[in-house]
């Protein structure tokens, strides 16, 4: 039945408008506003959704990947920016913040409404 459908995803904030300048000018997508809703034009094509919703609970789980070629440099450019990187006791990150364990290399921050997104190296 959707086998040729192109699907997007979407996430709920509290603020739409807190969400619009840390996605446009903190990490620097572009992004529009149409309709009472935000989109995030992403390399690729296929734009997210984030949407406001009246009784929001932030994502319990990572909501955005973000894949670099080089984790430490946008690690540090997001810290220059005043994003604050996630430590869980169960990963155990460096001084930047970045989980270098299994998988991929990886580290967490949240956007103003608390979801979670991630930058990790890509390959």
């Amino acid at each position: 039945m959707f086998r040729n459908t192109e699907a997007f995803s979407g996430f709920a904030v509290d603020d739409l408008q807190k969400a619009k300048q840390f996605y446009g000018e903190t990490l620097g997508l572009r992004v529009s506003e149409e309709n009472g809703l935000l989109f995030l034009h992403i390399a690729g094509g296929r734009d997210i959704l984030v949407y406001p919703k009246d009784d929001y609970t932030p994502a319990t789980y990572t909501v955005l990947n973000f894949p670099v070629d080089d984790i430490d440099q946008a690690v540090d450019q997001l810290t220059a920016s005043g994003v604050t990187f996630e430590r869980y006791p169960q990963m155990e990150a460096d001084e930047k913040g970045i989980w270098r364990g299994e998988g991929p290399d990886i580290a967490w921050f949240k956007d103003p409404a608390g979801n979670i997104l991630s930058v990790l190296k890509e390959g």
